[in-house]
């Protein structure tokens, strides 16, 4: 991982003082392991030999550790090391002008710096011409190693090539064209580590981060043998990605505890919506506490026979019944203790029903003008008193948005319905269903989708990770189809992290590497399994 952020959860969460597994780490020791036996032999060869020496090994199998190994195990005051980059040196003339600048030679040419290195010869002191990355060197350039290491009878720099074994044909083509049947070039093959030495390398990066090699199990440290080979590089990267993969599969365990049953939030919030839809038609079904029709005359009772309670109305509007002694306005009951109530007629007076969601309709045997419903209060300020016994006070049944109280007088008669209802009941048109909430969505990224689509053993290769939306965007249309990026939640805030093609395995990713661009190639890119992106996108949800 390139981004910040990541870094430090993945130190935090391992308690580890630095990356153990970058390239470059503070107070770091040479793994001796089939590498000091190597870096012994090239000192040997170096005070005994004439030819060219050539390391070879894969990508990751510690080449460039073994340069810079060389470099500072020789003794600096007897010993001039220039360093050459074949990746600014292609052919010969980037070859010399290298080596001639190191050693402050005016003209880049072979007598001068041959001339050079005799005079520093001379002085007691030895010239060693080191190569990475050899394999990338032109036939002109690797020409002139040759001829700088046959050198001349009076003095000649050592030579050391570190590249793959691509280039051993490519040697021994060359030897074969000059026509000289001499050995010119010595070839050393790096070998992998075995699986306790890959133990033993895995524990020694460990300490000097302020771990130990309990991090990682026995079958773990056999997984990550077996897909590196045993190549230190490789070694490096499935490591890391092993730890990374434990940490988000740790923090999903505590995040989502075992249950016996779970059910994805998607359901439950939907089920959610379905029960209150439920609720919300049961409350609005008229007649839903009523006892059978009663005749349309009938009187309604008020609750435990209080009929000198006076009528008195709520805040809202509604109709409140006000009891002796009792300075608190209660709505009428709902449930259990209420009487018989006509709906049909109490809805026809209050307007024939329109615009509170009821039919309106007439009420069998009944005529299509609605009766006079009087009801009968004391003047504001009287003390309350008997009722009128024979006043008939129709009180409708509270509903979600009740309907005005009646007035004194009559209300206006309804227009005639074409084709009246064969039954009073009134029935309540069902509430709208809740809008049920969409399920949970996959991360808002252009690539979550295809991630989810791709299967958990392929690799890609992670390029970059930024909290800025935009700048992935940007970055994925700057650079081509190849490029997708996804979104995840470290620590509370979304990262947005860029990945480059897919692989089926890690040799795969590791070759596309190479091949990307150098502006991408300086951030640091490396393999890692869909499966762990496809835990980071559910762990985001």
């Amino acid at each position: 991982m390139t981004s910040l952020h990541a870094d430090e959860a993945f130190l935090g969460h391992y308690q580890l003082s630095h990356d153990p597994f970058a390239t470059r780490v503070p107070g770091f020791k040479f793994f001796p392991a089939q590498r000091k036996p190597v870096l012994g032999q090239l000192h040997h060869l170096a005070r005994y030999s004439q030819l060219l020496l050539l390391v070879t090994g894969p990508h990751g199998s510690g080449k460039t550790l073994l340069r810079q190994a060389l470099v500072a195990s020789t003794n600096k005051q007897s010993v001039q090391s220039v360093v050459v980059s074949a990746r600014g040196a292609g052919d010969a003339s980037g070859v010399l002008r290298q080596v001639a600048q190191a050693l402050n030679v005016a003209h880049p040419e072979m007598q001068s710096i041959l001339s050079q290195v005799v005079q520093l010869g001379l002085t007691g002191q030895e010239v060693y011409v080191l190569v990475d990355d050899a394999e990338q060197l032109g036939e002109s350039a690797l020409e002139a190693l040759l001829g700088l290491a046959a050198g001349t009878p009076e003095g000649r720099p050592h030579v050391f090539l570190f590249g793959e074994a691509s280039i051993i044909d490519r040697l021994d083509q060359l030897c074969a064209e000059s026509g000289s049947e001499e050995e010119r070039f010595h070839v050393i093959e790096l070998a992998p580590y075995t699986e306790e030495e890959t133990r033993e390398y895995l524990a020694q990066r460990l300490d000097g981060a302020g771990q130990g090699i309990e991090v990682f199990s026995a079958e773990q440290i056999t997984d990550i043998h077996e897909q590196s080979n045993g190549w230190p590089g490789a070694i490096n990267q499935v490591a890391r990605d092993s730890m990374i993969e434990a940490m988000i599969a740790s923090r999903s365990a505590v995040k989502r505890p075992s249950m016996g049953f779970k059910m994805p939030k998607k359901h439950v919030l939907a089920l959610g919506g379905v029960v209150v839809a439920a609720v919300l038609a049961a409350w609005l079904i008229p007649g839903r506490n009523s006892a059978p029709t009663a005749p349309a005359n009938s009187q309604a009772q008020l609750p435990l026979g209080q009929g000198n309670a006076p009528a008195q109305q709520s805040n809202n509007g509604g109709p409140a019944i006000e009891f002796a002694g009792n300075s608190q306005p209660m709505p009428l009951p709902l449930v259990g203790n209420s009487q018989p109530v006509m709906r049909g007629p109490l809805a026809e007076a209050a307007g024939s029903g329109e615009g509170d969601g009821e039919d309106g309709g007439p009420a069998a045997n009944q005529s299509l003008q609605p009766p006079t419903v009087t009801t009968t209060a004391p003047p504001a300020g009287a003390t309350a008193g008997p009722a009128p016994q024979m006043a008939q006070t129709q009180v409708p049944t509270p509903r979600p948005a009740p309907a005005p109280a009646a007035k004194p007088t009559p209300a206006p008669a309804p227009a005639a319905k074409p084709a009246p209802a064969p039954t009073q009941v009134a029935t309540a048109k069902p509430a709208p269903k809740p809008a049920e909430k969409p399920a949970a969505a996959a991360p808002a990224s252009a690539g979550g989708t295809w991630y989810a689509g791709q299967a958990p053993t392929h690799f890609v290769v992670q390029i970059l990770g930024t909290s800025s939306e935009a700048t992935a965007q940007s970055y994925v249309k700057e650079q081509g189809a190849e490029y997708r990026y996804f979104k995840k939640t470290l620590q509370g805030k979304p990262l947005f992290v860029v990945t480059y093609g897919s692989f089926a395995d890690r040799n795969a990713a590791l070759a596309a590497i190479k091949n990307l661009p150098a502006k991408v190639q300086a951030g640091k890119p490396w393999p890692r399994t869909v499966g762990s992106i496809q835990q980071e996108l559910a762990a985001a949800r």
